[in-house]
This record gives structure tokens, sequence and C-alpha cells, in this order.
């Protein structure tokens, strides 16, 4: 049997579509692989090129006679694209998206960024000749010649604006030169660096015991046998970057690379300020604040060495490194690992092939590990290291929950506690700072009972009804429908309402309660230019402020001893997202929060005001007991099928026509329900109406799927995928796009 070998000549974004068929000739079958890197003829002259195979297939897309035969694979194997190749394929096959989507997901931007030319001018002659020269120039009266031989005496090597700006050399000048043969001018590529200097002197880590143990453990391992995943439980504060540090120096000393994954651009300040402190230029950054130039110029430098460890979120997985060593996913529960676009990968799931074509160690970090990551842990897919104690010596700090609904009895309608306000007050008078968190996380209009805390449910899916304009309250995953409810059904109170306190009020409250405090807030208004992520840390790092009110970017991974009192406005906020990752989202975010506080010498506090105080999340974050809220979030999700439990996938239908949209959604239903009568075994919820229905003039509608397995929801997107090319009329209106979550 004949195989032929799908083959892109141009690795840009714009000719990622354009691809070759090449016949596989018998002697290269075993070899030639996707990702391989092959010479084919190409063109009317069958001029040799190279080209990378993204395909292979039995089937020939046109006449065989007329199909050329790859000419042999490049010696030097598969290059840093060839990888990114075979990892798009895998993208492909895992997510259910086209290999072009793929492609253009892992491959970096290149057609549309123009490098930066540097410019050298570069003496020939040794100062001997030069000195000749010069005498020779000097006797005719040659003056622009004899400025630019002279300064070449004093310094071989010149920059090319210095000689043409400030010694007003012109070409003929130049040109002369270089044909005498006394010097020439260099053109070399300069590429943009985004990270500056913190003018730190380098930091030079002593490691507790717990932490050497980790780092030993890692790397004999991969001193005597293959690389391994690994997960990194450690407390706020225990010392989780230290062994990401050195595990990084290790990989470094083998002569790999290494990237390391953070999830917030907020965090980038801090973390890129640790890792520039011990690797110097060796470290780059990879974030959206960069400009598409300097996007391109760090893929550049790490084609060609000048870079060896590259801190970013997501994005910087697909690096262009020769030789990844080590991939470090710290806070891994974080939900921003997870893209909303078409591919909708999972940073870690992306992580873990990277890992396996590179052959590589995987690293994940939490103080609050994604079920996902601690159920692998307990089945043996990662190796699991605890650090249970922080670097300081100090405690975790002393929590304390407020019971809203007791302060609206007592006639408190402010957003702040008693309590919080007297916290507060203490630590202005003592010069210490606060940081005040609004759990504004996944806020989608729900509605609770503000005398019991009550929040309004679906009766079929276990998550919270959203208020519509039609004032009717829907579910997102179902397509439940009721009236909105005026009086709550647990208590009889009329006070049932939504939460609409932002950022900006907190602030403004926050200066009528304490006038004379300096107050900062963080948060999507205020970090909107580049580098006001870390304009605004640093001020608060360096004690320019004494409060810094914000949303989840401020509890994540910040190292600020000074903070010993965090206060969470709203704490059941997130509880009432329309997911059933509400709990533990709300779980992990409280307690990142609550270890913000006493990260230094001074015990911390940390003061939690919610209306569902007797909620488990709300209740084992405020105690800081992971295990016990794993177990419990586990047997719910054991129950239910969901993941990490069960296999789940969300079918996103979306189009330009309302009626349209509904009617694909309907028949894509009746699709899956059909699937169901031939034995697949899926559980099917909805079609309903997608958290946000209508956006850009675009209506969105959701349906979701269980299974045990993944494959068999790979079943049902294949069906539904066939059904929308040959049975839908075909128009650029409806769409459907598969997410497995």
């Amino acid at each position: 049997m004949e195989l032929y070998a799908d083959i892109i000549v141009d690795i840009t974004h714009e000719k990622l579509d354009r691809t070759f068929q090449y016949r596989i000739p018998e002697v290269l079958r075993e070899q030639v692989r996707v990702g391989s890197m092959v010479v084919v003829p190409f063109g009317a002259g069958n001029r040799e090129v190279t080209g990378y195979c993204i395909g292979i297939t039995a089937l020939p897309s046109y006449d065989r006679a007329k199909i050329k035969e790859i000419i042999s694979l490049k010696e030097k194997g598969v290059t840093a694209e060839g990888k990114l190749i075979q990892l798009a394929d895998f993208m492909k096959n895992r997510y259910g998206v086209t290999m072009i989507q793929a492609l253009k997901t892992v491959l970096p931007v290149r057609e549309t960024v123009r490098g930066i030319q540097k410019r050298t001018v570069r003496a020939l002659y040794n100062m001997e000749e030069l000195s000749a020269l010069y005498e020779q120039l000097e006797a005719k009266h040659q003056s622009a010649r004899m400025r630019l031989i002279r300064a070449l005496m004093e310094k071989p090597e010149l920059d090319y604006e210095f000689v043409t700006r400030n010694l007003k050399i012109t070409a003929p000048t130049l040109k002369w030169m270089e044909e005498t043969g006394a010097g020439r001018v260099e053109t070399s590529a300069l590429y943009r660096n985004p990270v500056r200097d913190t003018g730190e002197e380098k930091a030079d880590f002593q490691l507790s015991q717990d932490q050497c143990h980790i780092v030993e453990q890692i790397v004999s391992h991969r001193e005597e046998e293959e690389p391994g995943r690994y997960l990194i439980h450690g407390i706020t504060g225990s010392g989780k970057t230290a062994v990401y540090i050195e595990l990084v120096q290790r990989t470094l000393e083998r002569g790999e690379q290494a990237i390391v994954l953070i999830p917030e651009i907020s965090l980038t300040y801090q973390t890129l300020r640790r890792f520039y402190s011990r690797f110097g230029d060796k470290v780059s950054v990879m974030n959206s604040t960069l400009s598409q130039g300097e996007k391109y110029d760090q893929m550049q430098r790490a084609r060609s060495g000048d870079i060896q460890v590259i801190v970013g979120p997501r994005s910087a997985l697909f690096t262009p490194f020769p030789k990844v060593g080590l991939i470090v996913i710290d806070e891994e529960h974080e939900n921003s690992y997870k893209s909303e676009l078409s591919p909708r990968y999972h940073a870690r799931e992306v992580a873990e092939e990277i890992a396996r074509i590179h052959q590589a160690d995987l690293v994940l970090g939490s103080a609050t590990p994604s079920l996902e990551a601690y159920y692998g842990a307990q089945r043996g897919e990662y190796q699991l290291f605890e650090l249970t104690k922080r670097l300081t010596g100090g405690a975790l700090p002393a929590t304390q929950i407020v019971d809203l609904r007791k302060e609206l009895k007592e006639g408190n309608r402010s957003i702040f506690s008693r309590l919080l306000l007297s916290k507060i007050e203490d630590r202005l008078a003592k010069k210490e700072q606060v940081l005040l968190f609004l759990n504004r996380r996944g806020y989608t209009g729900f509605i609770s009972c503000r005398s019991c805390g009550q929040v309004i449910l679906c009766p079929h899916c276990s998550v919270s009804l959203s208020l519509h304009r039609d004032g009717k309250l829907h579910c997102h995953y179902c397509g439940y429908v009721q009236p909105k409810v005026e009086v709550c059904p647990k208590c009889g109170s009329p006070h049932v309402l939504g939460f609409k306190a932002g950022t900006e009020q907190v602030e403004e409250k926050v200066r009528q309660c304490f006038p004379s405090a300096r107050v900062l807030r963080m948060d999507g208004d205020t970090t909107r230019h580049k580098n006001s992520h870390g304009a605004i840390l640093s001020a608060f790092g360096r004690q320019e402020a004494d409060i810094l009110v914000g949303t989840q970017m401020i509890v994540k991974g910040h190292d600020f001893p000074n903070v010993t009192l965090v206060g969470i406005i709203a704490a059941d906020l997130s509880l009432s997202e329309q997911d059933f990752r509400s709990g533990e989202r709300t779980f992990q975010l409280l307690t990142q929060a609550a270890g913000r506080a006493g990260r230094g010498s001074t015990p911390g506090e940390v003061v939690i005001q919610t209306y569902q105080p007797e909620h488990y999340s709300i209740q084992m974050a405020a105690a800081q007991d992971y295990r016990s809220f794993y177990e419990r979030e586990m047997a719910y999700r054991t129950l239910l099928h969901y993941p990490p439990a069960g296999c789940m996938m969300a079918v996103h239908i979306y189009g330009k026509e309302e009626a349209g949209a509904g009617r694909l959604a309907q028949s894509l239903t009746k699709q899956a329900a059909l699937a169901v009568q031939g034995g697949l075994q899926v559980q099917i919820m909805g079609p309903g109406e997608a958290g946000v229905y209508k956006l850009k003039d675009v209506y969105h509608h959701v349906i979701y799927v269980k299974a045990e397995e993944r494959e068999t929801l790979l079943q049902l997107k294949n069906r539904m995928e066939l059904y929308r090319e040959q049975s839908w009329p075909a128009n650029d209106k409806e769409f459907i796009q598969f997410d497995f979550l």
C-alpha cells in the first residue's frame, strides 16, 4: 500500500493553508512522521526545497501519476519547528480541530514583523597599518577619511549611526574604506529585549531540607530513568518558586532550556524579578503586553540560543526551543491555563505532550492543586511532593468568618463588616499594609437572599439560575426557565437581590472611611496599559500605599512581607457561577487570598465576609484544609459524573440569526439522542442559552455531554460535525465549537 505525505514548504501563517502532497518512497516509510523535515522536488523545475510533513494518508488528493516523490529526510532530523508540528498534530486529535487551526496556534507569527538591523563599522587593519594609512591621508589633506581612520584607531569597532551622524562620514567614504581593505560595514540582527535589569544583585538561595529533597529527587530520577511528571503541593509561602529556580539551574547545566508558566500577567513582575536575579539575560518573557515585534524577537532569540528560560502565560509553551528540559506550571490550578478560543486547549495537557516530545520533566505547583492534578497524583500519574511549612517559620494566618446575614439583621448595610473596619484601622495605626479582595470572579447576574444567603438554584442542575433582561431566571446548562423570585423560598424574606458592588465602589468606600490612607486599586480598568501591573505592584511593594483593593489578580503568588491583613469582601460570589467547578474555584481563590497575609515576620489575619458561612468551600478555605476539601468535592463530582471522575464536553452553537442558531442547537441535540439510541454511552444536557446569550449580535447556545471516556465524546463530536457538513444548509451564519471540560 502506498502512503502519501501532506507537506508545507513555507511555515508562515499566511502560507499554512497551502499544502502539497508527495508520495513516501518505500525506503522512507518507517522514517517519515508528522513533523519530519524532508527534501522535496518543487515547481516546474523540480528545484529541491525543504518542507515539513503535517499529515500522512493512504488516499491521494489527486491523480497518482502526477504526485511527486519525497527525495530524502533532512539530515539534521527533527527541528524545533518539527516538534511544534508534532504538537499541532496532538492538539488536532485531542481537541477536535483542523490541523491548520492547530498549526496557527503553535507556530509563532513571522510574516508581518520586520526585524531590526544593527550596523557596525569594524577595522580590518591592525594598529600599525591604520597609523600608516592615516599618515598618507594627512599628507593629502583628506579630512573625512582621516576622521574615520582616527576613530578606528581609538576604537576598532564603531556604531554605524555614530560614524554617519557624529563623525559626518558619508557612504562614499565608507565604500573607500571597504575597497582599501582597511575595514568593513557589518550588518547583524538586533533583537528587542523586553526584560530590563532589575538592579538587584544575584540571588543566592539557601534551600530548606524539604526543598532540597524535592530537587534531588527530581534530578536523580532524571539521571537514572526517564523524565518524570511531578506535583508540588505547597502551602502559601512555602517556597515553591525557589524549588523551580533550582530546577531551572540544573536544567541549564545540562545544556537544555526551561519554560516557566504563570497564570496572570500581574504575576510577571515578581516572578521575572526572581528569575532574572538568578539567571540574568538568559531569561526573557512572553505575554500579551509585548508588541508583535518584541514577541517575534523572543522567538528568534530562543531559536538562536540567546535565551534559555522563558517566563509567561500559556502561549509561552510554544517557544521554539531546540531542547526543552523542564516545564514548570506555577499555580497550575488557575482557570486562565484553559484557552477560551479554538482550539480550546488546556496548558497542562499540552505541556504533558511537549514534555513527551522533548523528553523533559514537567513540574506542576500549587497551594490548591486542581482536582484533575491531585486526582492524577492519587492515581500515580504524577509524583506528589508536599511542602507544609512557611519559609519564614511563621504559621498560616488566623482566619475569621463574618456572617453578613447577621450584619444585615443588626443594621449594618455597608459592604464592610464592623470587624473588618476595626482590623483595617488597627493596621493603619501600626503602619502595616492591607489587601482588600473583591471576589468578582464569574459573576453572571445570579440572585440570592440577603437575609439567609440562599442562592436560587436550577432544580435540575445544581447550579445557580441567572437573571436575564427578560426578568426571568435561566439555567445555562439545561435551558430551564422560571419567573424572577420576589420572596426567598427558604426564609420568606423579600431581600432577594443581586450583588452590584465593584472594585471602584470598594475603593470609594475605603477613602470615605479612612481619608488619610493611601489607596491603590488593581483591576481591569487600572491595568490596561503596558507595564501597569508592575507599576502598581512595585509601588505597593515599596510601601507607597497602605491599602491595595483589587480582584483576583492581587491574590495570586504575590509576596508582600508588610501585608498583615487580608479582607475578602464577598467570598461567596464565585460560588454562584454557572459552573460545576464553582466550589473548587471559590476554595482556591479564598485560600490563595488568605495566603497573602503574614508572609513576613509579623503574623497575619484574614477576614472572610460571606452570606454562606456554612458552605464547605468557605469553611475549609478558612482552615486551609485542602485534603478535606478534595475528598468532599470529589464525592460530589463522582456522584454526578463530573470531571475528573468522568469526561464532559460542551458543544457551543452560535450564529448571526437567532432562529437559525436555535434550530441548529435543537438538531444537534437530536443527533446526540439518536447516537444514544444507537448504543453510544453519553448523557445529554440541553440545549440551553449560553451564559452570555447575545454578544456582538451573535447568539450563543450550548449543549453539555457527559461520558465515561473521552473517546466516546470524540465519536459524538465527529458525528455532529458530519451532520453540520452534510445535512445542514451550507452558509456562514451558524457555527459549532467543541470544548472538553
